[in-house]
């Protein structure tokens, strides 16, 4: 089943993804500071969390800084071999060309076996177009962030292009476009600013939209899914508000209700 498949499937039920982003320091009990119990943690998180998800979003930095990498392709196996319909996004944000990104695609899709990546588009569609080559994979570019600075070059307009729009904005024209040749295509718009997510879904009617900052970064559930409309597949992330619900050993079960209360939230 493709990428988008797996969502159109699943989003019906669930728009929550959760982030697995850990963080020695905040590890639960014995495990504060030591990173080589992250398989354990977020292993025990995508079992208490599987049934309430339309996707789990590793960030490969988070393993990678810690030389963690072979607890992650462990994990991804993990959440393939327990929860075989939801989908793993790799959280990568590579942005590289040519023969490079032929290199950044096979890691992340034959290596960590994702299901969809994170990219930076600002290379332009060279940077893209490797990770079309895997049939049924996704892609999903970063579109309108949630940082500040983000407004360094999203929020600028484009003098050259016809009605001169924002550069988000053309770029989430050329996802929905040209770029999109195979329907493999997503959009990364901030959860703080629901206007933007509502002019991304204009311009971009039928692509996934992956939306982080609903909880601890402060995103409002209701305004994301009222400005995300249901046109397309919604996949909301939260990552720290459920990740380090508890430090006890009640962590699990702790992340399990936040889970459950931020998918109700997005219903």
């Amino acid at each position: 089943m493709t990428f988008t498949a797996q969502l159109q499937a699943l989003c019906p039920q669930s728009r929550l993804c959760v982030g697995l982003d850990p963080e020695p320091a905040k590890l639960p009990g014995a495990w504060a500071g030591d990173a080589s119990k992250f398989y354990d943690f977020c292993a025990a998180i995508v079992d208490a969390t599987k049934d309430l998800v339309c996707a789990f979003k590793p960030q490969i930095a988070y393993f990678a800084a810690h030389g963690a990498e072979a607890q992650l392709e462990r994990l991804i196996d993990h959440i393939h071999d327990v929860a075989p319909g939801v989908p793993v996004i790799l959280d990568a944000k590579r942005g590289d060309i040519g023969s490079t990104a032929e290199q950044y695609a096979r890691e992340a899709f034959v290596r960590y076996r994702a299901d969809a990546v994170t990219l930076s588009p600002f290379m332009g569609f060279d940077s893209v177009e490797p990770y079309l080559a895997y049939e049924g994979k996704g892609a999903i570019l970063l579109c309108r962030t949630s940082n500040k600075g983000g407004d360094d070059w999203q929020m600028q307009r484009l003098a050259d292009v016809p009605g001169q729009p924002r550069l988000f904005e053309h770029l989430a024209h050329l996802a929905e476009s040209q770029w999109n040749r195979n329907g493999q295509l997503g959009l990364v718009v901030g959860a703080t600013y629901p206007a933007e997510i509502a002019r991304v879904r204009e311009l971009a009617p039928t692509l996934t939209l992956l939306v982080p900052g609903v909880g601890a970064q402060g995103g409002d559930a209701g305004a994301v899914v009222q400005a995300a409309g249901r046109t397309a597949p919604l996949v909301v992330n939260s990552s720290r508000a459920i990740l380090y619900a508890s430090r006890g050993a009640d962590f699990a079960e702790r992340a399990r209700a936040v889970a459950e209360a931020t998918r109700l939230a997005l219903a």
